[in-house]
């Protein structure tokens, strides 16, 4: 997504107006210090099975699994974050996805195992190659 705009109003029009195969991208989440410095990757979309800490809100610090991803609203959902409504049902709270961290990546899928090995060797070959030019 090429964007050359900074009017806040057209960002948000992007937003609202982002097609389903981009919302993925658009809700990249940062990874923990650890996860950041094992696989030299600062963030990643989010997916279904990730672990992640919630860091801002009613939830604060709250550690669970995405159970659902939900690209309309760019919203997620963790295991275990509910709310009971007036009635007595439990209800699953929607958190941002600006608002938490992934602590456990879910590594079934053998093609974001690629992504995250292609990112983090193109960021190895850039820092080679400022060492060499740099030093």
């Amino acid at each position: 997504m090429r964007i050359k705009t900074k009017d806040p109003s057209k960002q948000r029009k992007l937003l609202y107006n982002a097609p389903y195969h981009l919302r993925a991208k658009i809700m990249s989440v940062h990874l923990s210090k650890e996860l950041r410095e094992s696989y030299g990757v600062r963030s990643i979309p989010i997916r279904t099975g990730d672990t992640i800490r919630i860091m801002r809100g009613d939830f604060k610090d709250y550690e669970g699994r995405v159970t659902r991803v939900d690209r309309k609203k760019y919203r997620v959902y963790v295991d275990g974050v509910t709310r009971e409504k007036a009635d007595g049902t439990t209800v699953p709270v929607p958190i941002h996805y600006s608002n938490v961290e992934i602590i456990k990546l879910n590594l079934d899928d053998e093609w974001r195992r690629r992504i995250l090995e292609r990112r983090s060797s193109v960021k190895e070959a850039s820092a080679k190659a400022e060492e060499s030019s740099g030093g």
